[in-house]
């Protein structure tokens, strides 16, 4: 995307920050080559109730819609029910944006360390008309000048997910865990508990809310959030919504309520409630 009030591409500088592959696909699935989401992106899509809801998940973990790679190689298969993926990336992220979801400099391939930055992803998925379930597993190595603590080819950053959700008629159940081991932090193993509820009242009205739990093994820090949103569409392609949170910090810790507004953290330990409404208008979007 682009910053419309200064002309900066977003994403780190990127002309195209989200998604630029090309691929073939066919009944046996599709391989897709060059920057793309990886499989942990996938196996969130039905548990995750809010998506990328400025008070959400992304909150809790800012990788979690940034889940893409630069250098990759992708394949994914649905046969019947079951969904079967994986990617692998020579070079993860490429961009120098600072400490952010939008560049951790990690280019990789290198001639003289080869597991510099890599990545890989897996996901196993089973979806029936009433409920599913997914695991998925990811994995991203670190290099010399990468953010984050991952300084080394020796460290890496990887999550473990395992979700599922239910249809009940008009209402919607979803819930599940992601294990983050972290060799690049002073605190690496995390545990995100997440469960979440959406029922569609009409055709034009639909609510949803997710509770949030972030537990830090052998440490007294962690995070509760809880978020409610209200959409009405609009129109087949306009939606306005209105969104409220809520987040508790204990311990060290100081996350933000929002996703969207960087250094608005609260003191350690301390809380913080946010509001926002928004009307979305195809792929755009007017605040």
């Amino acid at each position: 995307g682009m910053s419309l009030d200064t002309g900066v591409a977003g994403q780190g500088g990127r002309l195209f920050g989200r998604q630029a592959l090309v691929g073939i696909s066919g009944a046996w699935g599709a391989v897709t080559l060059g920057r793309q989401y990886n499989m942990y992106f996938y196996s969130l899509l039905d548990a995750d109730m809010l998506g990328p809801n400025v008070y959400g998940s992304a909150s809790m973990d800012s990788y979690i819609p940034n889940a893409r790679e630069d250098n990759a190689v992708g394949y994914r298969g649905t046969f019947g029910g079951l969904t079967v993926g994986a990617t692998y990336s020579l070079g993860r992220d490429g961009v120098n944006a600072g400490p952010s979801p939008a560049g951790t400099n990690c280019a990789g391939e290198s001639a003289s360390d080869k597991k510099a930055c890599r990545a890989w992803s897996a996901l196993l998925k089973y979806d029936r008309p009433g409920w599913g379930v997914a695991t998925a597993y990811d994995r991203q190595n670190g290099g010399p000048a990468a953010f984050g603590g991952l300084t080394s080819s020796a460290l890496s950053d990887t999550r473990t997910v395992l979700d599922g959700y239910i249809k009940l008629g008009a209402l919607k159940l979803a819930g599940g865990v992601i294990r983050r081991d972290n060799e690049g932090s002073a605190t690496p193993r995390t545990d995100l508990y997440f469960a979440g509820a959406a029922y569609a009242l009409t055709g034009a009205v639909m609510l949803d809310g997710q509770a949030f739990r972030l537990s830090v093994e052998h440490s007294s820090n962690a995070a509760t959030l809880l978020a409610v949103r209200a959409t009405y569409k609009l129109s087949q392609r306009t939606a306005g919504y209105v969104t409220v949170g809520n987040i508790s910090n204990d311990g060290n810790l100081n996350i933000s309520v929002s996703s969207g507004a960087p250094g608005s953290n609260p003191a350690a330990g301390g809380s913080q409630k946010g509001m926002m409404y928004q009307v979305e208008v195809g792929a755009g979007q007017v605040v």
